[in-house]
């Protein structure tokens, strides 16, 4: 009786129901990155957003498609990934199921060397078409060749009419993508938030494009930030789903209600970089960030014309219908 009691005072203290541990259900979730833009997720996870819904989530880092590939072989139930990537699966047959979009605006910023925008006379106001020249002959670093960011290099480059081929297109790490930019290695790359906001902040960088700021102005939505599962999963584990997508959309709202707790909670996840390009990453990624943060047609639609416009897939291979692709009953 004694024994009982405790255990009961134990759960009353929590908050939870005396059912709250035997209906406890598991998730593991497979992340590409350790990147800012996934805020949503670390808050649902710290603030036990998820927890209170009673799932327990085990994040696991496999970097990039490999997280994806996860999910199809059934070693992890969900990643995050574009909906770029998932439509591009789907049109060579492999069909997932996106349930929610943490960035429907995309946080990447492409910035050339402040010497390089200054020899061109860049001019930062200047319609995207304008600006979109400067990478004429330029050496550009991105995360991965075919990647999206890649494919977002490529976008503008087309928008501004520039040759693709005259730009140098190199992979890097973060980490040499700094060092390379610092002794003039190269002349500018695309990422997502901290690495562009730190050459902005020490005055070395010059942005060109953002989706965030509507380059080109028919970007977004986007799906940068999506939660894909197996179609089946959400199936046979509708309550997990359900759980996943309502942590989530406690997450986002975290973000845009609490802002000085999120940037807190950014900050200490993000502890080796300065606070002040912490913060102004912050801003980019309360901007990308959607409530709630459902997948729409409309998303889907404007990634796959970006694969297109990218050259990333023919247009040939667009998808006739996005059903059975998408879901937003999980966060409403």
């Amino acid at each position: 009786m004694r024994r009982w009691l405790a255990a009961f005072l134990v759960v009353a203290a929590l908050g939870l129901p005396l059912s709250a541990r035997a209906e406890e259900e598991h998730a593991v979730v497979a992340l590409p990155a350790d990147v800012m833009q996934f805020l949503a997720l670390y808050a649902a996870q710290d603030l036990r957003f998820w927890k209170g819904q009673g799932l327990d989530v085990k994040t696991v880092l496999i970097t990039g498609i490999g997280s994806f590939n996860a999910v199809v072989a059934g070693s992890a139930d969900f990643s995050v990934s574009s909906a770029a990537s998932l439509t591009r699966a789907a049109a060579h047959g492999q069909r997932m199921l996106a349930i929610a979009n943490l960035i429907d605006k995309p946080v990447w910023v492409m910035v050339v060397r402040k010497e390089v925008a200054e020899a061109a006379h860049f001019d930062p106001k200047a319609p995207l078409a304008t600006r979109a020249k400067i990478l004429q002959g330029k050496k550009m670093a991105v995360d991965g060749i075919n990647s999206i960011v890649d494919g977002y290099l490529h976008v503008v480059a087309k928008e501004g009419g520039v040759d693709p081929n005259s730009i140098v297109v190199t992979p890097m790490a973060p980490a040499e993508t700094l060092a390379a930019f610092s002794r003039g290695a190269i002349d500018g790359f695309v990422n997502g938030p901290p690495w562009p906001q730190e050459v902005l902040q020490n005055g070395t960088g010059v942005a060109v494009a953002s989706p965030t700021t509507g380059d080109p102005d028919w970007i977004a939505p986007n799906g940068s930030g999506v939660v894909v599962t197996r179609p089946q999963f959400c199936t046979d584990h509708r309550s997990i789903c359900m759980k996943m997508g309502q942590g989530l959309l406690q997450g986002v709202k975290f973000i845009h209600d609490k802002p000085d707790q999120a940037l807190a909670l950014l900050q200490k996840h993000f502890d080796k970089v300065d606070p002040a390009v912490v913060a102004r990453a912050f801003k980019a990624v309360v901007i990308g960030t959607p409530v709630p943060p459902a997948m729409t047609a409309t998303v889907m639609s404007n990634s796959e014309r970006m694969n297109i416009e990218a050259g990333l897939m023919p247009a040939s291979e667009k998808l006739k219908s996005y059903d059975g692709l998408f879901t937003d009953a999980f966060v409403k």
